[in-house]
């Protein structure tokens, strides 16, 4: 086989569209899935948005950063100046973005608030003009309490894959994290001269059978 510099189709460039679960994580099980199946011909951005289990964030801004952070233990030997074995002792995942779209339902999942924070009230009492407002979307802050179970939600995003796009197909690469916890600061802004955005990092933890979740390259062919 000649040598070859690269492959310039494997260079993978591009957004991904997010999607976050309407209630809670994803089950991970193939005898109860939550997540609709793969349709033969259709992109699964499209199959997602026909779908009540999973809600589209809409922009994000700086794309999608999942980060791995294995953790090493060391065994020093006295006859080495340097270790001599290193052993997996943790394992930490993290999945960062940044909702452009500042609105309350993607500040629920981006300050792990729980679905009845968010409610529709037909005449809550105005507090700038009195009197009374005849629709509103309120958001209730809550400080929460001791022994309070944080609210895990799933994710799912799918974005450009890797390979030769082929007359008639596409390739998509497709993120899915079972159980995911906002752990940093968000920052809520009104500015002059920047939007307002929800920079979110969340916490992927394992399900029981040990999955974070899961990558997928899925070949889209289409009619031509």
């Amino acid at each position: 086989m000649a040598y070859e510099r690269g492959n310039s189709k494997k260079i993978i460039v591009g957004a991904a569209a997010m999607f976050v679960s309407a209630c809670s994580e994803f089950d991970y099980t193939n005898t109860n899935p939550t997540l609709p199946d793969f349709t033969a011909g259709t992109s699964y951005k499209e199959t997602l948005s026909s779908s009540n289990v999973v809600r589209n964030v809409g922009y994000t801004m700086n794309g999608l950063e999942l980060q791995f952070q294995p953790d090493f233990g060391e065994v020093q030997v006295d006859q080495l100046l340097d270790v001599a074995k290193l052993y997996k002792q943790g394992m930490q995942v993290n999945l960062a973005t940044a909702f452009a779209e500042a609105t309350l339902e993607n500040l629920l999942v981006a300050i792990a608030a729980p679905v009845n924070s968010l409610a529709n009230d037909t005449k809550m009492d105005n507090p700038i003009e009195g009197g009374t407002i005849n629709y509103a979307d309120v958001l209730e802050l809550k400080s929460g309490e001791i022994g309070e179970c944080p609210v895990e939600r799933g994710l799912l995003a799918i974005g450009p894959g890797t390979g030769d796009c082929a007359a008639g197909n596409s390739i998509e690469r497709i993120y899915v994290a079972y159980r995911a916890l906002s752990i940093e600061n968000v920052t809520v802004s009104a500015k002059r001269d920047a939007p307002s955005m929800f920079e979110v990092s969340f916490r992927l933890l394992p399900a029981n059978n040990g999955s974070y979740g899961k990558i997928v390259d899925r070949l889209v062919a289409t009619s031509t």
